[in-house]
């Protein structure tokens, strides 16, 4: 289901300095490039689909918000020139050139890693366990040899290990497939196909030692593009919620418009879209470049504020305190010493984290803790806030 629109942006949470491309009004392929960053040129953000440039909006110093595009259907695809895709240079400056690399995850802090960035490892999630989340088994399906042709062009770029998580029983590889893969399993129930947690677990990342993770999808979709010089730029979403008359699996366009997505089912009322689960999901137009679902969630009515002398008696000054329970310790997959890290969130215990290993976790890691906590605790304002001053801080 291709959208009449779409929407260019950065993943959740950057704003990139950018040198847009391409005017407004202006014709545009699929695959062409819009935007580039200004200290890497080569990095760019390209077009979902051929269409025409409707708006292109900058936040303050360059930075990119949204460039809207309208679709159209008998536009060009821009076809890229392979020849030195075998090479690691050659394939960064394809993957860079195509628009893949803001599909890239690099872990500490988040964001897509540098141009020139050699990561200690590269997790490839083949499994999804999030809430309504869908199959990567079934986006897969019949692209398999482009799947494992995307895994060895990924082991060129790091001189570790390339994990391939899945669920037991699956059968996109098996270990041999390529030098440098390793194949782990995963549980299927929520966090346990955490990607954060994955990595925490069998290879943290570091200040030093960066570690990238990406769908298994998308790494298809990189074997695609090194056979045929074409990225494929649509994936397999789930559209789900309780504000919605039925769910669609539907395969749609990087950045499609999530209001045409979830036309016609919506029940009436006002409703709330996210792009992401109803976990990590945050409001958006338009789907994030990594994700894979859209929730539609009725919107609460405002209550009345209550009278200040009520709000006084029941408000405590401090946070609640966190309570140790097999529900929190289930939320970090058992991984960590649950309380005592949320406790180090809460307190903005620096040194203590990242001996526990907070520079592997990202939003969507905590997502789960915080809800069990009730939601009162903020766990991901409070990551993101832990992480950026250790980036001050720590970061050369």
């Amino acid at each position: 289901m291709t959208t009449e629109e779409a929407g260019v942006r950065p993943p959740h949470g950057m704003a990139p300095r950018v040198t847009v491309q391409i005017k407004d009004g202006a014709a545009v392929a699929q695959g062409a490039p819009v935007a580039c960053l200004r200290n890497a040129p080569d990095v760019c953000f390209v077009s979902p689909m051929p269409g025409r440039v409707a708006r292109s909006v900058l936040l303050r110093g360059h930075r990119l918000s949204e460039i809207v595009v309208f679709r159209d259907p008998g536009g060009d695809v821009v076809t890229h020139a392979t020849d030195d895709a075998e090479t690691e240079p050659g394939l960064r400056r394809l993957m860079q050139r195509a628009g893949f690399w803001p599909w890239i995850r690099r872990r500490p802090f988040g964001g897509m890693p540098d141009a020139d960035e050699r990561p200690a490892a590269i997790f490839v999630m083949a499994t999804d366990t999030r809430p309504f989340a869908p199959d990567p088994r079934e986006a897969l399906a019949g692209r398999e040899e482009a799947f494992l042709r995307g895994l060895r062009a990924l082991s060129m770029l790091t001189a570790g290990t390339v994990f391939v998580c899945q669920l037991p029983g699956s059968r996109f590889v098996d270990g041999s497939d390529a030098k440098g893969l390793r194949v782990v399993h995963s549980g299927s129930r929520h966090p346990q196909g955490a990607s954060g947690l994955r990595i925490h677990a069998l290879c943290p990342a570091g200040l030093d030692s960066p570690v990238w993770d990406i769908h298994a999808e998308d790494v298809a979709s990189l074997g695609a593009l090194i056979e045929t010089g074409r990225l494929p730029m649509t994936r397999l979403v789930a559209v789900e919620g309780s504000a919605l008359r039925e769910s669609r699996l539907v395969r749609a366009q990087v950045g499609a418009d999530l209001r045409e997505l979830t036309h016609r089912i919506v029940r009436p009322g006002p409703h709330a879209l996210l792009s992401g689960s109803p976990l990590d999901g945050h409001f958006a137009h338009w789907l994030a470049p990594r994700d894979r679902q859209v929730t539609v969630l009725p919107r609460e009515t405002p209550r009345a504020a209550p009278h200040w002398l009520v709000a006084a008696l029941t408000r405590s000054a401090t946070p609640k305190p966190v309570i140790p329970s097999a529900a929190l310790d289930q939320a970090f997959g058992d991984m960590m010493p649950a309380a005592a890290f949320v406790r180090a969130l809460g307190a903005g215990d620096d040194e203590t984290a990242m001996k526990m290993g907070v520079l592997s976790l990202l939003e969507d890691d905590v997502a789960l803790a915080d809800y069990v906590l009730g939601g009162d605790a903020h766990l991901a304002e409070l990551l993101r806030g832990l992480l950026d001053r250790i980036r001050t801080e720590f970061a050369v």
